[in-house]
């Protein structure tokens, strides 16, 4: 927005000034030394903060477009290296090696587009997921760098997307003008809202990364990020949208990407044909590559390599089985089936080796005939096994051990719920979907209703209704019977019956009052909630250091508008009041002098809590990539502080400003009942209808509504972070996804929906 200039703020100025001076002189024509002399002081604070303002503007030294963007770039890459080190570390990717999946160019070529059109060399490709730098080395020397990774469920097409971007971002070094790899859920990309894909792009930048918002990167970093090309999206899961919507994705990448525009996408081999089918065309200069079945020999050999070196004669007749050409009818034959997918031998190992669970299980005919029993085997003891050999700690760099031990019947009762409200179409009307965010649960379960918002409503009327009835009864009644201490005998019922007597008179007395302001505050809670839950998570930076300068110049600038707001309320309700005294009783009363010296600060403390709020969501370059649990924790924060800082800042003013307006020993006596219940309600009101941001408001209503069916825990957040670092869920940015989309199939499949009859659980057939 463009700074005004100081002629147009002295022009300001006076206006407000003469207005000001002529409408209170209208309404006492005996009041002649103060009006001009109060609104004159208005619009000299306003026009100094004008000033200020533009003298800031003007020198300011911002980084320029290009300056500020390669400073954005090298903090986004730092993010996005440091973000999937992590996540490898909780996949166990590097641990021995990457399974070694082989992958080639596609056999149904109607899915690539005209040799012509692509590298001469990509027309040849292999590659091997444990020799990424090979791939990536390919990659790079395609004319147009489009690469599309198709496969079967559990084939490793995700795992690989990662290998890629983490080896593009350890050898940046050599190459630091090429975009910044990042790995996006393609679920999450509307093309009817974003058509192009650098717009939706931008948006998850800024979400995921808030780095990059810091003002030191200039104006919409992300935005210029996406669209300059300096990002290389990483587009998982095209599979995971409905099939319109595939096709769709397929016709806007043809449509808007440019000659140098980089991609890597990466679906089911079914789905994306099914896409390109209904698209009409296939994706331009993309080269597609699908997986071999993984060799038997080479599963056995990676298995040999996480065993111990003498592992026993079980595992010898088991490993023995998988390297045989032919393996024999049976459980070997069963094993070796399940084993030609990434997931299979994941399975396997997880399940038996690293639990060093008695393998002879898997050598059991009758109990798992074929590869799919044996695999729902697995899948069955996956939680229990992960929950027993992994122990909490507390130790921040064991990131695969959670922070608690949970009990493995409530983590699958739980898991599944979440499984299968995502299985299966959300009562919003939205798809299936593999990406669990936690801000959109409210909107995705039956818990925040219609009702839920009345009740909140209500309840919101009654807190308001009691804090305003008993905070003054309260002090009234204490005070009263702190100075009747001394005549305590003389009480016909005693103290404590003369105190609650008093109270109860008291109570009663303002309760109508409270229900009149608290009526109101309900309705406008009720109203806003509406919004709640289609909003999206905020983002609060708390931390003071290195950033105290920057806060104090901001309250810097709003000291003067601040105190002309003060100024500005207070001659309002001087008015105001003035008037009624006027209107009532036929006399002229002056209410200035009694309402100024307590609007003056409390309107400046309003103004300069706008400010702190204001200062506190302005991250620095410096903010970690926005896991899940992070961008839980930084809404928290959002709605915490603007609920306590309306709270507590105008509500403690009022209170010491009638207390020093009435003297000292007022300050119990009026100061507290009237300003402390006058704060919190003006509080509770900015906190929960005011601004944006108040997705951890619904997360907090949802949780506690399903908490009470049993049907997810009380704290999920910190639940759902102990499952990544189980290694059940994964993270994308601030979403979560089950490790293997076939681990979600597998428990919704094993959901038994539930509803309450007198508060007890009963389960009931899906």
């Amino acid at each position: 927005m463009r700074t005004p200039s100081p002629i147009t703020g002295v022009l300001v100025a006076v206006t407000v000034a003469l207005v000001g001076n002529l409408a209170t002189n209208t309404v006492q024509v005996t009041w002649k030394w103060w009006p001009l002399t109060i609104w004159t002081t208005v619009a000299f604070l306003v026009l100094v903060t004008l000033r200020i303002e533009y003298t800031r503007h003007r020198t300011a030294t911002p980084r320029d477009g290009t300056e500020g963007a390669s400073a954005a770039k090298q903090v986004l890459a730092g993010l996005v290296a440091g973000q999937w080190r992590t996540e490898a570390i909780l996949r166990s990717l590097d641990d021995p090696d990457p399974i070694p999946v082989q992958w080639h160019l596609t056999d149904n070529r109607q899915a690539m587009d005209h040799a012509v059109n692509l590298t001469p060399a990509s027309l040849r490709l292999k590659a091997s997921s444990d020799d990424i730098p090979a791939l990536v080395h390919k990659f790079r020397a395609m004319k147009r760098r489009r690469l599309v990774i198709l496969g079967g469920p559990g084939a490793g097409k995700t795992t690989l997307a990662v290998q890629l971007v983490r080896e593009l971002l350890d050898t940046r070094g050599a190459h630091p003008h090429e975009p910044v790899p990042v790995l996006l859920s393609v679920a999450g990309w509307d093309t009817g809202r974003f058509p192009h894909l650098h717009e939706w792009v931008a948006v998850r930048l800024s979400t995921d990364y808030p780095a990059l918002r810091a003002p030191e990167f200039g104006p919409d970093a992300p935005r210029h990020l996406a669209t300059s090309g300096q990002v290389l999206p990483v587009l998982d899961g095209l599979d995971e949208l409905p099939s319109p919507a595939q096709a769709a994705v397929i016709t806007a990448l043809n449509r808007f990407l440019g000659r140098d525009d980089q991609l890597i996408l990466t679906s089911r081999t079914s789905e994306f044909t099914h896409a390109i089918d209904r698209a009409g065309n296939v994706l331009t200069s993309a080269v597609v590559i699908q997986p071999r079945p993984l060799n038997r020999v080479a599963a056995a050999a990676y298995l040999r390599r996480c065993l111990p070196p003498h592992p026993g004669p079980v595992w010898e007749q088991i490993l023995t089985g998988l390297r045989a050409s032919t393996p024999a009818q049976g459980p070997v034959a069963n094993l070796a089936e399940l084993c030609t997918t990434p997931l299979g031998v994941w399975l396997v190992r997880t399940v038996y080796l690293n639990a060093r669970t008695d393998p002879v299980n898997l050598l059991n005919a009758d109990a798992f005939p074929d590869a799919a029993t044996l695999r729902a085997h697995l899948f069955d003891q996956l939680v229990d096994t992960l929950i027993d050999t992994r122990p909490p700690s507390d130790d921040p760099a064991q990131l695969f051990r959670p922070r608690h031990r949970h009990d493995p019947a409530r983590v699958r009762r739980w898991l599944s719920y979440l499984a299968y409200q995502m299985s299966h179409p959300h009562t919003d009307g939205s798809p299936r979907t593999r990406d669990l965010a936690w801000w959109h649960l409210a909107r995705t379960t039956r818990t925040f209703t219609p009702l839920t918002r009345i009740a909140l409503a209500a309840l919101t009327t009654i807190t308001v209704a009691l804090t305003v009835s008993f905070t003054p009864a309260l002090t009234f009644t204490l005070t009263f019977a702190l100075t009747q201490l001394g005549k305590s005998a003389q009480l016909e019922d005693g103290p404590v019956s003369q105190f609650v007597s008093d109270f109860a008179f008291t109570f009663t007395s303002f309760l109508p009052t409270g229900l009149v302001v608290g009526l109101p505050v309900g309705l406008v809670v009720g109203l806003a909630a509406r919004s709640w839950a289609r909003e999206e998570p905020g983002f609060a930076n708390l931390r003071l250091h290195s950033r105290l300068p920057q806060l104090i110049s901001k309250l810097a600038v709003r000291l003067p508008l601040g105190l002309a707001l003060g100024l500005a309320l207070g001659l309002a309700a001087g008015l105001s009041a003035s008037w009624l005294s006027s209107w009532t009783n036929g006399e002229f009363t002056d209410m200035l002098p009694i309402v100024l010296p307590i609007t003056l600060p409390v309107g400046l403390a309003a103004w300069l809590t706008l400010g702190v709020l204001s200062w506190a969501e302005a991250p620095t370059p410096g903010e970690l990539a926005n896991s899940p649990l992070a961008s839980w924790r930084a809404d928290r924060a959002v709605n915490l502080l603007r609920i306590i800082a309306f709270g507590l800042a105008p509500g403690l003013t009022a209170m010491l400003a009638i207390g020093l307006a009435a003297g000292l020993t007022a300050m119990l006596e009026i100061g507290l009942p009237v300003g402390l219940p006058a704060g919190l309600t003006a509080g509770l009101t900015f906190g929960l209808a005011a601004g944006a941001h108040r997705a951890w408001i619904a997360y907090l209503v949802t949780t506690h509504r399903l908490a009470r069916t049993g049907q997810l825990p009380r704290k999920l957040m910190p639940f759902l972070d102990d499952a990544h670092r189980l290694g059940l869920l994964r993270a994308v940015g601030p979403i979560y996804q089950f490790r293997h989309a076939e681990l979600q199939d597998h428990l919704a499949a094993t959901y038994a929906p539930t509803h309450v009859i007198s508060g007890d659980l009963r389960e009931r057939s899906p």
